[in-house]
């Protein structure tokens, strides 16, 4: 090595880098050694990541033509993307770093094993400085953030001995707390570690980084080393940049730097700059930026940049610092950028993604979406999918939400959770779940679980109180169901004995890791065979088994670390360990179509790059608050402010924006609140001139148009959504209705085309709330029993007798509902307040009133235009008044009533018409009578227990008004040309309606066509 100055240079955005860096090097090294066709296996060249080393390797088969040819030695500066290092990630283990520099070095202790001994250390000595000590899943993340906290200070190489001197006295309670807790990475961690005699991997790191450093500046390799695409953000890759920048046959080539910047403004750069990071970079070597050169003076590549340097001089002004001239060229700047601000996240992904489809359509195109936003990045996967395209997405899935991943971790959920309905279900449908049955056998069994058993209130906790639901439905049902619901019983029984070791397991007050997660393998595998295959070959065959497999191996590896935990806790502990790790698929995915996010970005390159989610708080991040040091404690001590997250996302958002065809995309609300565009597009809007940037907008706005009309056929051609009108032929119209569906039929005849001329019948809720049709039914039931058995006599004098006789009926027939303890304990309460209330207002009704039949069925037929109609209902009660005076009819209600002004406009048809049909001696066994009296008896159980209320019209005149009434809504509907509309009379929506999504009324009524006044 010589004195001369370091040897540096820059790829000037807008340049296909690795393009650029693969042919600079194959051109320069040949015309260096024409005759040794070795040279360039003798060459080195380091990259930021192993994607990046990937992406080179493509570049010289494109470089070549796809010939083969002797590549040079790559390697990655480190196994994790080295500027998001120093946010919020852990180190890896390095495998793979520089030949012979690790001969030396003690073993790391990191990845999960780290986590674990930091959860212990947590649980141990974390209560000693907070109120209450965490359990073992908090105790494991804190222990995340804890490592997260260790890599950055050994990546700044930075120590704790003054950290006690950042938090004097007169700080906050909080941070003198916080520094106790600290103690766990100041002194027992330091501990653990010398301990085993190991390190920590971000120390294991920079020790290479330095061993390279020495070695490389005492015996200069024989080749070319070439540093590239890297701004040296940490301090042990910056020596090792400036190390080779000086050797006789070493560079260094950056990711465009700025030359429009004048030096005022570069000597005073602040952390948020997209420069800063490059300008710390050549301070530290000792150059200024005029030492700089391009690569292509030194290393010709014969790439011309698709766009001029007025893209890139347009952006670093609109990111100076201080407010600058807006250049003359800023309108051809933008030539090929466009901006699409759409409505809603779900837009902006519809938008991407069918521009990302139309490249597909041109032969030899690339598009990639660069974006931070992982939500956005899924969103727009999906919506490729639609079209049978698997995106190549960088960053991949969360292991948590793989195919395998997500299954394990839901079998634990639903363990821990007693087997609750919803649990139960979401781990049962699981597309690997087969219980070792034929896949479609076993999900129609999950199925009938689902509509026989776990729709309604939640059956009593654990697989005991399963088979309970079970039988007690089997007990209940006819001869043709029973049969199927006992096979529902042992099949469940079946389900428990695979589940019985993790069952056990998680029942223990404690157990160790290992144990868990070995009981938890079981059941898993347990739960995936199919008939045909083993749990084993299910489970862990794809990429995403592997990963678990992986994953579950360090667990089980370093499972000792930890001491025994509650197994209620363990689902907790286990979301903890696998949170941030990510499963890349390695082949299927389109070879043209990319996510990338920021920092793959840099050294990629795509014909067409679509920037998304820029909203300030995703690109650029928010700068968020360290969980243990304030904004001075972290300068103080030496590590970078939350700014420089940003500076580094602005830097990666200037190399993209360069690309010849670039389109911006944000999203202008997100779950209905406002966002605020990220301030780089707002310096570009206020820099460039208002036509210019209103005609990025348009083009944005093409594709955006494009895709709402491909989400929304119709959309954007004047059509209006409008409400169902269907019409039915007469002979698919019901000649049958109830008395409550009459109502139906006048305030929403749509729900009655929907019921009896389609045929759907909603089903009940999953872990449904104890509603009060359950208890109605109950409670009618018992009064009905009550009647039938004592329809002349009471059983008692006293309203003490006459409520225990009841309460005796209710509990046989409440009986059923204590395998729903939810709906037992909280309905049976409310009928005992309601049986005393009974009582006593049965004792004074025996005084001029009679029952003569209890939930009495009757029926009316009738002439109507398309041939007989016939009415039919229950009478929940029927009394006859003493003196021949005529009869009552009572209906019970445990809702609300209905209000006077629907009684008298004729909206509360169902008391009226049972009248009709008793005066048309509709009811088997009652004569013919006239109906005196119509009421309603309200039994809430609660204060008060119960009321009656009196029909707010004369009985017979509401009896014939409703005969009428009906005869003529027949008579309307017995058109053909008369629809089943929804909710056709405005003020009058019904109270509930199942058919609400299926008659689409968000969508019409929104758009204006509401209800009209045409009510039969």
């Amino acid at each position: 090595m010589n004195g001369r100055p370091p040897r540096v240079y820059t790829i000037a955005p807008g340049i296909p880098f690795v393009d650029a860096l693969a042919r600079g090097l194959m051109g320069g090294i040949t015309r260096e050694h024409p005759d040794d066709p070795l040279a360039m296996a003798r060459a080195t060249v380091l990259l930021p990541t192993r994607r990046a080393v990937r992406s080179l390797r493509e570049a010289f088969l494109r470089a070549t033509g796809g010939n083969p040819v002797l590549l040079p030695r790559m390697m990655p500066l480190g196994d994790m993307d080295e500027d998001d290092l120093l946010i919020s990630t852990a180190v890896g283990e390095g495998e793979g770093y520089l030949d012979g520099a690790d001969a030396d070095l003690p073993p790391v202790i990191g990845g999960v094993r780290r986590q674990l001994i930091l959860t212990r250390l947590v649980m141990t000595f974390g209560g000693r400085s907070w109120p209450v000590a965490p359990d073992a899943g908090q105790a494991a993340e804190l222990a995340g953030e804890l490592a997260r906290l260790l890599d950055q200070m050994e990546t700044e190489r930075l120590g704790f001995e003054n950290l006690t001197g950042l938090v004097p006295a007169r700080f906050a309670e909080h941070w003198q707390a916080t520094l106790e807790f600290l103690r766990i990475v100041t002194e027992y961690w330091p501990s653990e570690l010398a301990e085993a005699g190991a390190i920590g991997p971000a120390q294991r790191r920079n020790r290479l980084l330095a061993a390279a450093t020495e070695a490389w500046t005492a015996h200069p390799p024989e080749g070319w080393v070439v540093a590239a695409g890297s701004t040296g953000s940490i301090p042990a890759t910056a020596d090792l940049l400036a190390a080779i920048a000086r050797l006789d046959r070493g560079c260094v080539v950056l990711p465009g730097l700025d030359e429009d910047l004048s030096d005022d403004i570069w000597d005073t750069l602040g952390q948020s700059h997209p420069q800063y990071g490059l300008a710390r970079l050549l301070s530290h070597m000792g150059i200024s930026r005029a030492d700089v050169r391009p690569f292509a003076i030194d290393w010709p590549y014969e790439i011309e940049a698709p766009v001029g340097p007025a893209r890139a001089r347009l952006l670093s002004r609109a990111m100076s610092p201080v407010p600058r001239q807006r250049p003359d060229d800023a309108a051809t700047a933008l030539e090929g950028v466009g901006l699409a601000a759409c409505p809603t996240p779900s837009d902006e992904a519809a938008t991407i993604a069918l521009m990302m489809r139309g490249v597909v359509e041109e032969a030899g195109k690339t598009a990639a979406l660069v974006t931070p936003d992982r939500g956005l990045a899924r969103r727009v996967a999906a919506r490729l999918r639609r079209w049978d395209i698997d995106v190549d997405d960088s960053a991949g899935t969360p292991l948590a939400d793989t195919l395998a991943g997500s299954l394990f971790r839901l079998i634990a959920d639903m363990v821990a959770d007693d087997f609750a309905p919803l649990p139960v279900l979401a781990c049962l449908k699981h597309l690997l779940a087969a219980g070792a049955m034929e896949p479609a056998r076993f999900r129609e069994t999950v199925r009938a679980l689902e509509t026989r058993i776990l729709r309604g209130p939640r059956p009593a906790p654990g697989l005991r109180g399963l088979r309970r639901r079970i039988d007690v439905a089997a007990g209940q049902a006819d001869a043709e169901d029973r049969p199927l619901l006992e096979g529902l019983g042992r099949w469940a029984d079946g389900l428990g004995s695979l589940m019985a070791p993790l069952i056990d397991a998680m029942g223990r007050p404690a157990a160790p890791l290992s144990d868990l997660v070995g009981a938890h393998i079981a059941a898993a595998e347990a739960l995936c065979a199919t008939d045909q295959e083993s749990g084993g070959q299910n489970l862990w065959r794809r990429d995403d088994g592997e990963a678990l497999a992986g994953f579950l191996g360090e667990v089980l590896d370093s499972g000792a670390t930890l001491p025994p935990l509650p197994g209620a806790r363990y689902p907790a502990m286990l979301a903890a360990l696998m949170a941030g790790r990510a499963v890349r698929p390695r082949w299927g995915r389109h070879p043209r179509l990319f996510i990338w996010g920021p920092l793959e970005a840099r050294l990629q390159h795509a014909d067409v790059m679509i920037l998304g989610g820029l909203n300030e708080g995703t690109w650029p991040p928010e700068p968020g608050s360290d969980p243990w040091m304030s904004r001075p404690m972290r300068s103080d001590i030496g590590l970078p402010l939350p700014e420089r997250r940003i500076g580094l996302s602005a830097h990666d958002f200037a190399q993209a924006f360069a690309a010849p065809q670039v389109m911006l995309t944000r999203a202008e609300r997100q779950e209905g609140t406002p966002t605020v565009p990220s301030r780089w597009l707002a310096q570009l809007e206020n820099l460039v001139p208002k036509p210019a940037f209103a005609a990025i907008k348009a083009k944005g706005d093409a594709w955006r148009l494009k895709a709402v009309e491909l989400e929304t056929p119709g959309h954007g051609q004047g059509q209006i959504p409008g409400a169902p009108m269907p019409m039915p032929p007469i002979a698919a119209r019901p000649r049958r209705l109830s008395v409550t569906e009459v109502e139906t039929l006048q305030i929403n005849p749509y729900g009655v085309y929907a019921r009896r001329v389609l045929g759907l019948r909603p089903l009940e809720d999953i872990d449904a709330d104890a509603g009060a049709a359950e208890r109605g039914s109950f409670t009618h039931r018992a009064l009905q029993i009550f009647l039938e058995t004592w329809p002349d006599g009471l059983p008692g004098t006293d309203a003490g007798a006459v409520a225990d006789a009841l309460l005796d009926i209710g509990r046989e027939v409440f009986r059923p509902v204590a395998a729903t303890p939810g709906l037992y304990a909280f309905w049976w309460p409310r009928f005992e307040r309601v049986a005393h209330w009974f009582a006593e207002t049965e004792i004074a009704r025996r005084a001029h009133a009679r029952p003569i039949a209890a939930e009495c069925r009757g029926e009316m037929v009738f002439d109507a235009p398309a041939g007989p109609f016939t009415l039919h209902g229950v009478a929940d009660r029927v009394d006859g008044l003493k003196g021949g005076k005529g009869i009552a009819i009572i209906d019970y209600k445990t809702g609300s009533l209905p209000g006077k002004n629907d009684q008298v406009s004729g909206f509360a048809p169902q008391l009226p018409l049972l009248a009709a049909i008793a005066e048309a001696g509709g009811f088997p066994g009652l004569d013919a009578g006239t109906v005196v009296e119509l009421a309603y008896w309200r039994l809430t159980g609660g204060d008060p227990a119960g009321e009656q209320a009196a029909f707010a019209v004369d009985p017979q005149q509401a009896a014939a008004e409703a005969r009428q009434g009906l005869e003529a809504l027949v008579a309307l509907f017995d058109d053909p040309h008369w629809p089943y509309r929804p909710r056709p009379v405005a003020g009058r929506e019904p109270r509930f309606d199942d058919y609400v999504h299926l008659a689409r009324v968000q969508e019409w009524a929104s758009a204006g066509d509401g209800g009209d006044d045409r009510g039969p």
